[in-house]
């Protein structure tokens, strides 16, 4: 057991460390607009992860801007850039260049997971870049939901270990790095989280968990992996955007239907139906939008990598959650037309009674006059 810490202790790991922070911020980016109010870049499509025809694309890429360097209170500096999807999601990447032993990162991993606030940090910066982006948001929220991610990039380990070695040698703190745990965890658990791995070749390794992910792999190896960690936690935070308004939405229309469905209230429901239709093709727009952002053009593994990434974030969760309320709705919908029809037949009835009753009236106030 002492050589083995003596041995990690002397193995030296190059990389960086990678913040994901990602802030839903409004219902759409116009992205043509924003490339005429900001000077900005278009993000590289990400390089082929093997040499294969099919690759990962984005249906409309993210435009990108630099931000200035974030200073944390222990003196580590992490540059930044900022990138808006067409979907309303704005992305802040900071990064920080990483040389140095497992404990040094195990200790990182621990503290940037539970200790720094990335995301109070960086919401200023945000909303100073969303001044200028301003007209080319469609219809801004005024409460954001956000999303933090920590990505462990590892490029280098002394000896170039192959990635069975690297598990069994270091398996135990890959389970830390991405736990974001300084203590010694139980078998089962690391085993847990290596359960959450995937590799293509016998050299480079993803282990991903559910705020962080350990990545061992070349710069421009890991490119598809980051994007589609990225990825996958902008579509949760859509989804969760979904499943509130929704929520919000059928507690509203329960309320409604609570005050009676006596004759005035059946008339209200119309209203409201109109309104909870429209609800469900924006949550249905909308959605497979942000579902269709990005394609895989015959990459398998690409495929396999964002399946892993998205189940282990929790996307799954939240899209079930937003289809069985969507289901609800479209139930509550049809009911509410129902009430309205029959309110509105049984009007249209008893006009025309009222009117026969009329004629008849005249008609015999006249024979006997």
């Amino acid at each position: 057991m002492l050589d083995t810490d003596l041995q990690s202790e002397e193995t030296i790991i190059r990389g960086s460390v990678l913040v994901l922070l990602q802030f839903d911020v409004c219902e759409a980016i116009r992205l043509d607009r924003l490339q005429e109010l900001i000077r900005t870049r278009f993000v590289e499509q990400p390089r082929q992860k093997h040499p294969a025809a099919g690759y990962v694309r984005y249906q409309r890429p993210p435009v990108v801007e630099p931000l200035e360097v974030l200073v944390l209170e222990s003196g580590e500096r992490l540059q930044g850039e900022i990138k808006y999807y067409d979907y309303g999601v704005v992305s802040v990447i900071f990064e920080l260049a990483f040389a140095d032993g497992w404990s040094k990162l195990i200790g990182l991993a621990s503290r940037w997971v539970w200790d720094v606030d990335f995301a109070a940090q960086a919401t200023a910066m945000v909303r100073e870049s969303l001044e200028r982006a301003a007209p080319a948001l469609v219809k801004p929220y005024e409460k954001w939901l956000s999303e933090d991610y920590l990505i462990f990039h590892v490029r280098e380990i002394t000896g170039s270990p192959s990635v069975a070695e690297l598990i069994r040698e270091h398996g135990s703190r890959i389970a830390q790095v991405v736990r974001g745990d300084t203590g010694q965890l139980a078998e089962s658990e690391c085993n847990e989280v290596l359960q959450s791995r995937i590799s293509y070749y016998a050299n480079d390794l993803a282990v991903i968990g559910w705020n962080a992910a350990f990545l061992y792999d070349s710069t421009s190896g890991a490119e598809t992996a980051i994007q589609l960690l990225e990825y996958a936690n902008s579509q949760l935070l859509v989804f969760r955007h979904y499943d509130d308004l929704l929520t919000e939405e059928l507690e509203r229309v329960y309320k409604l239907l609570d005050k009676g469905t006596g004759m005035r209230a059946r008339w209200r429901l119309a209203r409201s139906a109109t309104r909870l239709h429209t609800v469900l093709l924006d949550v249905a727009e909308l959605t497979e939008h942000a579902d269709n952002a990005i394609k895989f053009l015959s990459d398998m593994f690409s495929a396999r990598l964002y399946k892993l990434a998205a189940l282990k974030v929790g996307v799954p969760d939240y899209k079930d959650l937003v289809t069985r309320k969507v289901t609800t709705a479209e139930e509550l919908y049809r009911f509410m037309v129902d009430q309205f029809n029959q309110s509105r037949a049984f009007f249209m009835e008893l006009t025309v009674v009222i009117i026969l009753v009329v004629e008849l009236v005249y008609m015999f106030r006249g024979k006997m006059f």
